[in-house]
This record gives structure tokens, sequence and C-alpha cells, in this order.
């Protein structure tokens, strides 16, 4: 460990840098859990669908954003953002 210590010691001159990787393990948690359900879709395209569900409310989350609240706003208003799409 003392022939490594500059290399271990590294993250701790970033202000500001986690101290434990909690953000990363809860992705990966929900990811397994993901393809864990995979394996009950009938269709390429079902698993298709729901991959892109996943990353959607994965995403939201991330975000601090309600998921269910913004794929309900992207089906209100799905019409004008086929429209204009950069907004």
């Amino acid at each position: 460990m003392l022939n490594h210590w500059p290399e271990l010691t590294q993250s701790l001159h970033v202000a500001g840098a986690p101290l434990d990787n909690n953000i990363c393990e809860q992705a990966l948690k929900r990811a397994i859990l993901h393809r864990k359900n995979a394996l009950f879709y009938k269709t390429q395209h079902g698993a298709y669908i729901g991959d892109l569900f996943m990353s959607l409310i994965h995403t939201c989350n991330l975000m601090k954003v309600n998921p269910f609240k913004y794929l309900v706003a992207l089906q209100k208003y799905s019409a004008s953002i086929f429209k204009i799409p950069s907004q």
C-alpha cells in the first residue's frame, strides 16, 4: 500500500470529489434489474422499447425530474415536439 500511496490518495486533491461510488452502484443496480426483467419481453422490438423507457426514466431521476410527469408531457405535446424539435 505504501508503494502506491500517491495513486491511492490522488482523488483527495480534487475539491468536491465524492469519496464513494454510490451513484454508479445505483445505476448498475437498475441496469441489472432491467436486464433480469428483459428476459420476459416477447419480441426484439418490445425489448428495444423497454430499454428506451429505462434510459428515459433513469435520466429523469438523475436530473431530478419526475419521470411520470415528463412522459405525460411528451405525450401531451408530441405534435408540437415534431413540428419544432429544437425547443
